[in-house]
Order: C-alpha cells, then sequence, then structure tokens
C-alpha cells in the first residue's frame, strides 16, 4: 500500500468502511468522510474548518477540537491524509505540518488508523494524472460520489483523499487474490 498505515486497528463495521479524508491547512482543513460498501464509495459528510487568522497555537488547538466533533459525530473507521510539500515558502511548509500534526493527533487519541499520500498519488488515483488542477479534482469528486454539486476545494481535496486511500486499501485487499490467480495461469 502506497499510504502508511500506523498500528492501530480500525474499527469492523461488517462490509462497509468509514474513512475520513483530512486536506490539512493553518486557515482552512478540509475534510471528507466517506463509506466503502463493496466497491462503491458514498459521501456521508464533507466540508471545512475555518480556523481563520490568529495565533497558530489557537487555530491547532481549533483543527483538534474540529476534527475530535467530526469524528464524534460520524465515528470513522480510518483516516487518510495528505502529505507535506514544500514549493516556494518554507514557513508555510512548517506551519502545514503543524496543522498535520494536530489532525493525526486528534484521530490517534480515537485509535483510529492513519494513513498518508503525496498530493500526486491523490491526484492521480482520482483525476488519472498526478498534475490535476484544483477544478478537475472537484469535477471527479462529484461524479465519483454522484453529488448534486461540486463541494468547495478543500472539501473535494479532503474527499480525494478518502477516495484514494479506499483505492489503495481495496487494491491491497485483492493482491492476495490477483496473485494467486496469477500464479494459477501458469
Amino acid at each position: 500500500m502506497s499510504g502508511r498505515l500506523s498500528n492501530v486497528s480500525s474499527k469492523s463495521r461488517g462490509d462497509a468502511v468509514r474513512i475520513l479524508g483530512i486536506d490539512p491547512g493553518s486557515r482552512i482543513t478540509g475534510y471528507g468522510i466517506i463509506e466503502l460498501v463493496g466497491q462503491k464509495a458514498i459521501c456521508i459528510a464533507n466540508g471545512c474548518l475555518r480556523v481563520g487568522e490568529g495565533e497558530l497555537a489557537h487555530r491547532l488547538k481549533n483543527i483538534f477540537t474540529g476534527l475530535q466533533e467530526i469524528i464524534e459525530q460520524h465515528q470513522p473507521d480510518e483516516m487518510a491524509i495528505e502529505t507535506v510539500f514544500v514549493q516556494r515558502n518554507v514557513d508555510s511548509a512548517l506551519k502545514l505540518g503543524q496543522a498535520r500534526g494536530a489532525a493525526i493527533s486528534a484521530v490517534a487519541v480515537n485509535l483510529i488508523s492513519v494513513a498518508e499520500y503525496t498530493p500526486m498519488q491523490i491526484k492521480k488515483s482520482v483525476v488519472g494524472k498526478g498534475n490535476a488542477r484544483k477544478d478537475q479534482v472537484q469535477h471527479m469528486v462529484k461524479a465519483i460520489l454522484s453529488l448534486g454539486k461540486a463541494p468547495a476545494e478543500d472539501a473535494a481535496d479532503a474527499l480525494a483523499v478518502a477516495l484514494c486511500h479506499g483505492y489503495h486499501r481495496q487494491t491491497a485487499q485483492r493482491a492476495p487474490e490477483l496473485q494467486d490467480a496469477r500464479f494459477r495461469r501458469r
């Protein structure tokens, strides 16, 4: 599996698994929750935690407590989050890393497994190309989840993270089957 799963085991929901996707940000953190039932992904909830301006420590606390409320309300089994990448501004990357830490801590205290994916992995999983634009991600998320309208950018990104994890998860579960089928053909 491309993402890294922690050693914390996920809860069982029968054939369904509920995944919380997070697009971290120090001012806006997107979240999206999907439920996988077999091959079908269903959108349970999505939105943005707008923690605004102000002192970074206060914003990180708001990310943590906001995600705690979402976790309590929706009871996800697993979580997936986008990794940090440095484009131009190192200070922004450090703040993003701290926002990721607050988000990961919010799920870790609830014993939820955590997977991490690069922006390129997420875009490639959902759109088919790793350099997809934000509007392309929004469009594909809307289409895949059969939503009436495209979610806000950060929420769409978070749903894409959850979908990426779902796809990687399904592939990992099918890997033994695929391996067995390959050896049977020989």
